[in-house]
């Protein structure tokens, strides 16, 4: 054998060890968003009236615009300016981040490109909640607090914060899905370590509590 095919033998067995190191993350690309839509929907009086948690949901899957306006509604930017958002966040810490779990992977919500960057290429929707329900559901929302944002507060208060936060996301997601006919439920029934561990979570990374959004089973 040649010093030349040797050479081109070991490029290929570094290629695959690299591969197989750094997982398939690499496969699972940007999904690059429809700009939302930010006019339409019910009245607000006629969205509180419909506003429910259903539990039972078609696997049938989101379109990209309704992903998009979901997305957007639950804690988007709408005020460019100053990149303030649909949810309020105590100190402008902004510290809850969405990560999104369907069928192809795990992504997270990037508002300011309107994108989900690919974090995991693995379907964990299993992982997200307790019940079998959970699954099959096109989209499982997962609410994630990075403690490492939250400054001039005692440690011991992050969690009230964080939670807060999220729960004025979530109910934004609960709004948005009653005003267009989407079945929702948010729930801290979760296993967290092992959700942690599988979504590669930091030490500062908190996760919340997670919320499946779909069409309602017919």
């Amino acid at each position: 054998m040649t010093i030349k095919s040797i050479s081109a033998l070991l490029l290929i067995v570094f290629v695959v060890v690299i591969t197989q190191a750094s997982g398939f993350a690499a496969e699972l690309k940007p999904v690059e968003l429809p700009k939302p839509e930010r006019t339409g929907g019910k009245p607000l009086m006629e969205t509180l009236n419909d506003r429910h948690s259903s539990r039972s949901f078609s696997s049938r899957e989101l379109p990209l615009q309704t992903l998009s306006n979901l997305l957007w509604a639950a804690f988007g930017i709408n005020r460019e300016d100053y990149s303030m958002r649909t949810a309020p966040s105590a100190y402008n810490w902004q510290e809850i981040d969405i990560y999104v779990a369907t069928k192809d992977g795990l992504y997270i919500y990037n508002p300011k490109g309107n994108i989900l960057k690919p974090v995991l290429d693995k379907d964990i929707r299993g992982l997200t909640g307790r019940r079998e329900s959970v699954k099959d559901a096109p989209v499982n929302l997962v609410y994630v607090a990075d403690f490492s944002k939250m400054t001039r507060v005692k440690e011991e208060d992050k969690t009230f914060y964080s939670a807060a936060d999220t729960g004025h996301i979530s109910q934004n997601v609960y709004l948005f899905c009653a005003s267009e006919g989407l079945a929702t439920f948010v729930r801290s029934g979760i296993d967290k370590p092992a959700l942690a561990e599988a979504m590669k979570l930091a030490d500062n990374q908190k996760i919340i509590l997670s919320q499946t959004v779909g069409y309602p089973k017919e």
